[in-house]
């Protein structure tokens, strides 16, 4: 069996070191990064290898962790929607890379479909073993699609098929994700393996609440009001529309002794969304709550953390989510979610424990049940210190000794 040494980790749609909530950054991105630390921790070097949308450049992002963009098209930021016309050339440039004659590799790791449209063509050439993770997958998403959101194209759904089928090993974050890549993707069980993604408890922490006073200045928040953050991408996968339609119910119905929650966004709108993020302002004036409602854009990781610590709950009315990893930073900062009963969201939030989670997506529902919440101070309390350790319970360490099991599993002669 050969020894596991060196990774390459493809991202090709975004740069695995680009911040969360902007553009195509999201979770993915937090995940790859997590995952490299943690194995790299663990001797195994990692490179992460995305498309340059400058010049190529070779960046250390800490010890066994490197990030190599590689030329491929122009060197322009392109649409998600045209990055599949581009997976031939991003797919040579990693053949290149990885050497044809001695490969500098064990493996390939591709993650989301793109990536492994592109490379899994050259771990068949070049006798790689190949693990995929799809980290979303088209059936999920078009089978819970938000009214005016269009449906992920055939190619994707085909393409998604096709690597499930000819790759070693695919990754999922949740049984949920194992259910659609079983039931509507028709991957062979024995190659699917579950493991969760970690969560950053020394970043994520209760102990960042003591910076929530400047946090509230920067962002014009009154001292002592209940803050509900939504943090994300925003897009009409994610429904952020439904959270100002609850904050509407909240003021109408349930203010809380004069001193009803403000809404925060964390996140900026994906590109081609941008018309449903004005809408979000528009409808929150609608509804009489516009003085309610923060835009604060894409935070870096610790403003976020801030925020997380800062709030009250977090909400995630998500149509579908592969798993929820904003629900274990929120739970990590002793925050609890209120999320939409849904996919990967059951297995992120333990009820009772970590959060909420709502079976309609009734606003009025919603609003009673977030208002139950805000209104008992002593149990808010004991229901953060609950999610803090629960999200003590997923660890990168544990994810990547998970996934190293995955890797030495594949390392035998091919």
């Amino acid at each position: 069996m050969t020894a596991l040494q060196t990774v390459a980790m493809i991202s090709m749609h975004t740069s695995p070191d680009a911040r969360p909530g902007r553009g195509d950054s999201g979770g993915m991105n937090v995940v790859l990064l997590g995952l490299a630390q943690a194995l790299a921790q663990r001797g195994i070097a990692v490179d992460l290898l995305t498309r340059a949308e400058r010049r190529p450049e070779v960046v250390e992002l800490g010890p066994g962790v490197t990030l190599r963009t590689l030329a491929a098209g122009p060197f322009s930021e392109v649409a998600k929607g045209e990055l599949a016309a581009l997976t031939d050339d991003f797919g040579e440039a990693v053949a290149t890379l990885v050497g044809r004659s001695a490969p500098r590799y064990n493996l390939l790791h591709a993650h989301y479909w793109l990536s492994g449209l592109a490379t899994l063509p050259v771990a068949l050439e070049l006798g790689l073993p190949f693990v995929q993770s799809f980290h979303t997958l088209a059936a999920m998403k078009n089978a819970a699609l938000a009214e005016g959101d269009v449906a992920e194209p055939d190619r994707r759904v085909y393409s998604e098929a096709f690597l499930a089928t000819e790759a070693d090993a695919v990754i999922a974050g949740s049984s949920a994700e194992v259910d659609s890549l079983i039931d509507d993707v028709r991957a062979p069980a024995d190659k699917l393996w579950v493991i969760p993604p970690g969560v950053d408890t020394a970043l994520f922490t209760p102990r960042r609440a003591r910076n929530s006073a400047e946090l509230r200045r920067r962002f014009g928040l009154e001292p002592d009001r209940p803050i509900l953050v939504v943090a994300g991408r925003i897009q009409p996968l994610k429904a952020q529309e439904l959270a100002v339609r609850v904050l509407g119910a909240i003021h109408a119905h349930h203010n809380l002794r004069g001193w009803a929650p403000v809404l925060v966004f964390a996140g900026e709108p994906t590109s081609g969304a941008e018309g449903y993020g004005d809408s979000l302002l528009t409808l929150a004036r609608t509804l009489g709550v516009g003085e309610g409602v923060r835009l604060v854009g894409s935070l870096d990781r610790e403003d976020l953390a801030d925020l997380f610590a800062a709030a009250s709950l977090t909400l995630i009315p998500s149509h579908t989510e592969t798993f929820g990893l904003v629900a274990l930073e929120s739970a990590a900062s002793g925050t609890p979610v209120v999320g939409y009963r849904s996919t990967g969201l059951t297995e992120s939030v333990s009820e009772g424990r970590s959060g909420v989670l709502v079976d309609t997506r009734d606003p009025e529902t919603w609003a009673r049940t977030i208002s139950d919440l805000l209104g008992n101070a002593e149990g808010l309390l004991a229901l953060g210190a609950t999610a803090r350790t629960h999200a003590e319970g997923f660890t990168w360490a544990t994810a990547a000794a998970s996934l190293t099991g995955v890797y030495e599993s594949l390392l035998v002669p091919r």
